[in-house]
């Protein structure tokens, strides 16, 4: 379509009802809010490249010094909790599929995150076909059948439907405003913000999100923007968009009063992250020798310096009104009696640790862990619906604190290399099918779990602790097999992702975005 101003192509095959989603008003919906901030965004991206410049040239983090003066004013606060965001004690994350979809609003769980970032694979019929999912579900004309014959329908008691949009780094290749593809975060926001907000302000709810891997306070502010521009388009009140930022980021991390201060107005507070978070400490620290992470087992919530983290999180949300939500149970039950009940108290002793330690909720990523986290939370808030008032005044969390990560050190194993090597490369072979999550050994993987195994390993070899002969042989093991479980599935495009990303002479930023311009990029025809 052509708007009185920009030019809008479609790159890609239409499929089922694509036309409900890429309307021309809603494609000129987007090309309002890339014209108002493609720049901005490009400049923050290279501000990112920038600090991570100066952190390989030697340089370290620490809090802001031009931002003191707001992390010294006691007076200020986010916004009161909006209507379905109250009480948070359960959260659930999945993809937006459609099965997904109505388990994880029937589920028990009081929020559902749809995960347009970490748990969809890009491909381009996953990102509209999402965007139909959550329009189905808001409409309540969303079901499936299940193998079984068994029709599965909408409840009435619902979680509060949140979208998690694709991080700022990458763009939308099967969408192009003036030639340019369009940021990816824009695309999944946009789309559902002007398909559903109405809806879901009428329903009693609202437009309500999850931001991904923020890396400072800058692009808190631009997604603020974001927020007043869309509303302002849509003629919707200001402050109706509620959102929170999961801190996933090492550089985040000294910058959480900042972020909720630029986005207080529309804050629903921050959510805990880990493995994000441990791979943006390999990325920003991968020069340095005291930073080398130990095997997966062994780095827990309870690492100093990711407790430091969490502890910070929650004073600093208490401190300003907002909600802190604690990390993500990836367990997977099903898989025979043991193995659930050491599962389960695995999640137990987790949720109990979070709770005790001031946390208003906490998540999971199987409908099957929502019962213990409930329960977990509901023995601590009993009826109340957080627990905000716990300011966790005890609590003093210094730079050093948040970069100790040599007080977790050690060498990894050979079967935590091979682990790190079986994971990535089955989560690539599933990411480049079509599927953004994977259950793999008893957990539910997405992409931050093939990010930080991939990463591991490259920081393994930088810094001498495994031989890269080993690592080929081992690669060369769980290639066959791989090949060996789904002969129909070539393993080589799964390898080559692993090769490029994990053993090249410098760490690329994200395998998502090079495997997707190469793997997932789809142009068979133009629409314009």
């Amino acid at each position: 379509m052509t708007t009185a101003i920009h030019r809008v192509q479609v790159l890609a095959a239409p499929g089922p009802r694509f036309e409900e989603i890429l309307t021309p008003a809603a494609l000129d919906f987007l090309a309002a809010l890339d014209a108002a901030f493609a720049g901005r965004r490009a400049e923050l991206l290279a501000e990112r490249r920038h600090r991570a410049a100066l952190l390989a040239m030697g340089g370290t983090l620490d809090f802001v010094p031009a931002t003191a003066g707001i992390r010294a004013d006691p007076g200020w606060r986010v916004a009161p909790p909006a209507p379905g965001l109250t009480d948070r004690r359960v959260e659930i994350t999945g993809p937006p599929e459609r099965r997904t979809t109505v388990d994880a609003l029937n589920s028990g769980a009081r929020v559902w995150i749809a995960d347009f970032a970490d748990a969809t694979s890009p491909t381009w019929e996953n990102v509209i076909g999402g965007q139909l999912n959550l329009l189905d579900a808001v409409r309540r004309r969303i079901g499936f059948t299940a193998p079984d014959g068994t029709e599965h329908r909408l409840g009435e008691d619902l979680a509060t439907l949140v979208v998690r949009p694709r991080g700022w780094h990458l763009t939308e290749k099967h969408l192009l405003i003036d030639g340019r593809p369009v940021a990816a975060s824009l695309v999944d926001f946009g789309l559902y913000f002007f398909h559903c907000a109405r809806r879901r302000i009428a329903a009693g709810s609202g437009p309500y999100f999850y931001l991904p891997e923020l890396e400072n306070h800058l692009e808190a502010r631009l997604w603020n923007d974001v927020f007043l521009l869309a509303q302002g388009l849509l003629g919707i009140p200001r402050g109706t968009v509620r959102a929170t930022v999961r801190i996933e980021t090492v550089t985040a991390a000294f910058e959480m009063e900042e972020i909720l201060y630029e986005l207080r107005e529309h804050s629903a507070g921050l959510t805990a992250g880990r493995l994000n978070y441990l791979f943006s400490v390999v990325k920003n620290f991968a020069h340095r020798p005291d930073f080398v992470l130990p095997d997966r087992a062994r780095v827990t919530m309870t690492a100093p310096f990711l407790r430091a983290c969490t502890e910070l999180l929650v004073r600093t949300c208490h401190r300003r009104g907002a909600h802190a939500i604690g990390g993500t149970a990836a367990q997977v039950p099903g898989r025979g009696a043991g193995a659930d009940e050491a599962a389960l108290a695995t999640v137990r002793l987790d949720k109990e640790r979070e709770a005790e330690d001031g946390f208003d909720g906490s998540g999971v990523a199987h409908p099957g862990l929502v019962p213990v986290c409930r329960e977990v939370f509901g023995s601590v808030l009993a009826r109340r619906p957080h627990q905000i008032e716990r300011t966790r005044a005890d609590v003093e969390v210094t730079a050093a604190d948040l970069l100790a990560v040599h007080r977790t050190g050690g060498p990894p194993t050979p079967s935590g290399v091979r682990a790190d090597i079986a994971v990535a490369l089955r989560y690539f072979d599933a990411w480049l099918r079509g599927s953004g999550t994977v259950v793999l050994y008893g957990l539910m993987e997405d992409a931050a779990t093939a990010e930080i195994a991939r990463c591991r390993i490259w920081q393994w070899l930088r810094h001498g602790v495994i031989d890269r002969t080993e690592v080929l042989s081992v690669l060369d093991e769980e290639t066959a097999a791989l090949a060996a479980e789904d002969p129909r599935a070539p393993a080589g495009p799964a390898r080559d992702v692993f090769v490029r990303t994990a053993l090249s002479g410098e760490l690329p930023g994200f395998f998502t975005t090079d495997a997707y311009t190469r793997h997932l990029v789809r142009r068979p025809a133009v629409r314009s």
